[in-house]
């Protein structure tokens, strides 16, 4: 047995949440001395650039997970053109939504009516689509940001394990993304309908939206929220951050034309290009 599928198989009688809450307290000291070991630390291991950060003095936030959402300054990522990349990481798996599939890693895919908590009617805006999904690694930077600009028209809280998301356990836990608790973000845009998933993991201690706040951790069902005020983001504006590190997965009504120079698991940037902009079909037009 390989080690990455053994780190997988581990994770299945692990208390994920309890684990995860535990160091959500621990990422929300307040204890000087405590806080500062752990961001340094955190920056030796996962030689973080402090270079980008609009407070480049590691001592100088409150919290570790102030220290983990940190802004960027205003130049470190320029938007580029067409579909913007949403955050810093792996480009793990892009293309086709083909008969309401997804690829999460070579001979595991999951189903997109699961990704959006069961909900049938909303899946088939996005079949025959394109998605993209965005791994976050510990060092990256942690907000996720517009691919395009949309009018929000639902949020959608789906509860679930909380298994990591690293390449060893895309690799061989099936259905990952679609069992993992995530908050799904519904948009309208120019280019037709976009769904923005942010896909809890484990010792993700909660997820947060612009719009909402924290939303995670909640439990048990699916819980859909809408506002009664639209909620308009520009192209490139922030809408969330990951509290400890995860994945984003994108969702698109219409086709995207891809970047010929992507492949999987090529590394990203946010407000990188992807490609084009979706083409939405005459039935959007």
């Amino acid at each position: 047995m390989s080690l990455a599928k053994f780190f997988a198989l581990i994770q299945y009688p692990i208390p994920h949440h309890l684990l995860s809450r535990l160091v959500g307290c621990l990422a929300e000291t307040r204890v000087a001395w405590l806080k500062n070991a752990l961001i340094r630390a955190f920056i030796k291991v996962f030689k973080v650039d402090m270079g980008e950060a609009a407070e480049p003095d590691p001592t100088a936030y409150a919290t570790f997970n102030d220290f983990f959402t940190r802004e960027l300054k205003p130049d470190a990522r320029p938007l580029g053109e067409g579909l913007l990349c949403p955050a810093d990481g792996n480009l793990s798996q892009f293309g086709p939504v083909e008969a309401d599939k997804l690829l999460q890693a070579k001979g595991h895919h999951f189903s997109m009516i699961d990704l959006l908590g069961g909900d049938a009617e909303a899946a088939k805006r996005y079949s025959g689509g394109s998605y993209a999904n965005v791994y976050l690694s510990p060092k990256d930077y942690h907000r996720v940001h517009m691919p395009l600009a949309g009018t929000l028209t639902e949020m959608v809280y789906v509860p679930g394990r909380l298994f990591s998301v690293n390449a060893a356990t895309t690799d061989h836990v099936p259905n990952l993304f679609a069992r993992n608790e995530r908050l799904v973000c519904h948009f309208d845009t120019e280019h037709g309908p976009m769904a923005v998933v942010l896909v809890g993991a484990m010792i993700v201690a909660a997820i947060e939206t612009v719009w909402a706040g924290q939303v995670t951790p909640l439990s048990g069902q699916v819980q859909r929220i809408r506002f009664d005020q639209p909620i308009h983001l520009e192209r490139g504006a922030e809408m969330g951050r990951f509290k400890l590190g995860s994945t984003v997965v994108l969702a698109f009504g219409g086709k995207v034309d891809f970047d010929a120079a992507l492949a999987p698991k090529t590394k990203v940037s946010m407000g990188q290009s992807l490609g084009g902009v979706p083409d939405p079909g005459p039935e959007f037009v």
